[in-house]
């Protein structure tokens, strides 16, 4: 057996091994209520052996399992503290780290890619690669022409592992979905799986970059690299040097915190609206906040990995900032119609306008102030509003659709709120929609 097909076995035994353990803990965890311990005491522990095990096996795999886990980690903010506080560690590693390919390696895949006199193009190339991700890895050199760049090298059979890795995810959907309370996980596994192919091609990535560096060329606060070569799966682009988000999230001041925080948020909302594509892997490893030593003002935030887009042509859909609006000014008739018409609420389903108001109205609160403080606690109430059995939000969201076009929206957008709680900030949100999204600032919108 060669040595990919056996880590392939390897990878898929411990995803596979995963719902066996959940459910012999979950069987214990019966045995323990029944010999009389409190039920929320054993509900407890098992929600936090099974996150223990979840992220151990995640972070020590690529593929589509370390594509999940990245995904997963933007909602860490979302978890009961108990359970995010002795893994927020290793979450931050599935964001910026996996176990790197050999060189020998590294260098076979660029003389069969960039041709045998690769080392040409580079007047130095670093083996020890910068970073490592969920289908390639980053080594640090020097272009022929003196500019320093990033080289990205896709691993061999990267594809494979990802359809294997996510179909073996999407079986155990529904033994993840109780650690964050209110996140469907089985459409977003089906997402990841259905953007596979898209992210597998440097090409498309290289093109996608490309027309974000250009927009963004020169902006005081946004600064993308510019694509300088690519090739089947390897892509060189400029170099970046920052702080990871990771890192302001776990060290940072909080002029930092608040600083990304506010280019976060204008990011999500103006790359749209000024090239017509939606960054769609919005986790801390993809972010770097350029600090000098002037004032936070001038601080950029740099954006990195445009593998994952959604094409938006015409900027994100006015019926959100439509809604959004609608919901702030207390019109609980025009919200529900506006949901029905984009097929939020199916034909057949009827639901109170009143209802539907105030399951939105908390979710929507940042949009609703001048400037709004992101805190994991926030989130969690958030969660466990929306995903608490007993809670009328529960009910009423069970109802709801997610139209597929809507999808990815759904996920960046929720997954930039995550970041955003990670780094505690306080950011002007309702300023960036005031500015970036159709249909919110139309007609006086809010008083």
């Amino acid at each position: 057996m060669s040595d990919l097909p056996r880590k392939a076995v390897t990878r898929t035994a411990k995803l596979a091994a995963l719902p066996l353990g959940i459910a012999g803990r979950a069987t214990l965890g019966l045995g323990k209520r029944i010999g009389g311990r409190p039920a929320d005491v054993v509900a407890a522990e098992l929600q936090q052996r099974t996150a223990d095990q979840l992220f151990k096996v995640l972070g020590e795999l690529k593929g589509g399992a370390m594509k999940f886990g990245q995904a997963l980690s933007v909602f860490e903010a979302a978890l009961p503290e108990e359970v995010a506080g002795p893994y927020r560690a290793a979450l931050t590693k599935l964001q910026e780290a996996a176990p790197p390919m050999p060189a020998a390696s590294v260098h076979s895949a660029l003389a069969e890619r960039l041709g045998p006199n690769w080392r040409e193009l580079f007047v130095s190339f670093e083996d020890k690669p910068a970073a490592a991700a969920s289908i390639g890895q980053v080594h640090r050199a020097v272009w022929h022409d003196g500019r320093e760049v990033a080289v990205k090298v896709q691993y061999p059979g990267a594809g494979d592992a990802l359809l294997s890795d996510l179909n073996q995810l999407s079986r155990m959907a529904r033994l993840i979905g109780p650690l964050i309370p209110g996140l469907d996980v089985k459409p977003l596994i089906t997402e990841l799986r259905n953007r596979v192919t898209e992210e597998l091609d440097y090409a498309l990535e290289a093109e996608s970059q490309a027309v974000h560096a250009e927009e963004f060329e020169g902006d005081p606060e946004i600064r993308v690299p510019a694509v300088v070569h690519h090739a089947d799966q390897v892509l060189v682009t400029e170099w970046l040097e920052g702080v990871p988000l990771s890192e302001v999230i776990a060290t940072g001041t909080q002029e930092q915190r608040d600083r990304a925080g506010r280019l976060l948020a204008r990011f999500l909302f103006a790359g749209p609206a000024r090239t017509g594509l939606l960054h769609a892997d919005p986790h801390p490893g993809n972010f770097r906040l350029l600090v000098d030593d002037g004032p936070a003002e001038g601080w950029q935030l740099g954006v990195l990995d445009f593998g994952t887009v959604d094409r938006l042509p015409e900027g994100l859909p006015l019926p959100i900032g439509t809604a959004l609006r609608l919901a702030l000014q207390g019109d609980a008739n025009g919200v529900l119609e506006m949901l029905r018409q984009e097929g939020f609420v199916k034909p057949t389903i009827e639901l109170d306008a009143d209802a539907v108001l105030d399951y939105v109205l908390p979710i929507i609160e940042p949009a609703a102030v001048d400037e709004f403080r992101f805190t994991r606690s926030w989130m969690r109430a958030q969660a466990a509003r929306v995903g608490d059995p007993r809670s009328p939000a529960y009910a009423l969201g069970r109802q709801l659709n997610l139209p597929p076009s809507y999808l990815l929206i759904h996920r960046v957008t929720l997954s930039t709120i995550g970041v955003l709680c990670q780094l505690d900030a306080t950011a002007p949100f309702r300023d960036e929609l005031l500015a970036w999204l159709p249909g919110f600032a139309d007609e006086e919108a809010i008083a």
